[in-house]
């Protein structure tokens, strides 16, 4: 199945995930991470408006930073406060209507989450992932997504890591325990993999 566009959006071989865009930053090592997910921003947004325009949906799946009451609106909210440590970053990698939005309590995307329902529905096959960091909930989401026999995309140029060592050590992981492609992302021909997928 292709993906389609628009509101009632129903179907779609590839999904982009974004993992813990959406983010306080207001932890053990939070600056030092923020310094690296500023210098993938414009990636991000690059690579999530090019799968807009293929007509590929977009899934946040977020972690609730231990607070069980949490959603969407209230994260965002406080994110994106004027005294937000990370708001330059999130501001510009923020959901939009027709996005999808998962929160999760762990790591990886699929634990104890409806990711795995959502993309049953959507038909998704093949996933894209990017965010933070590389070499956590990127690297635990992409084995999991792995045991459940998706194809893998994780461009090396939209996720971070603590440091540029990190990050290139959890890619050359992934690439290699996962099958994941990791080329950068201006490497993905959206309409190429779509017309593949048919």
């Amino acid at each position: 199945m292709t993906p389609v566009r628009g509101k009632n959006q129903s179907k779609s071989t590839i999904a982009l995930i974004l993992i813990d865009v959406i983010n306080h930053f207001e932890f053990p090592d939070g600056d030092r991470i923020l310094r690296q997910a500023l210098l993938i921003r414009n990636n991000l947004t690059r690579l999530k408006a090019r799968a807009t325009a293929a007509g590929i949906p977009t899934i946040y799946v977020n972690d609730n930073f231990g607070d069980w009451r949490s959603e969407k609106s209230a994260l965002l909210d406080y994110c994106l406060r004027p005294a937000a440590r990370g708001a330059k970053f999130v501001e510009a990698v923020c959901p939009e209507e027709e996005d999808y939005f998962v929160l999760k309590p762990m790591h990886s995307a699929f634990y104890q989450t409806p990711l795995e329902v959502l993309l049953q529905y959507l038909g998704t096959t093949v996933l894209i992932l990017a965010g933070l960091t590389t070499n956590s909930c990127i690297t635990c989401t992409a084995h999991d997504a792995n045991m459940r026999n998706f194809e893998l995309f994780v461009p090396s140029d939209c996720s971070a890591s603590r440091t540029v060592d990190e990050h290139r050590k959890a890619i050359q992981h992934l690439k290699a325990m996962t099958k994941a492609r990791t080329n950068k992302s201006n490497s993905l021909q959206f309409d190429r993999l779509i017309h593949q997928l048919r």
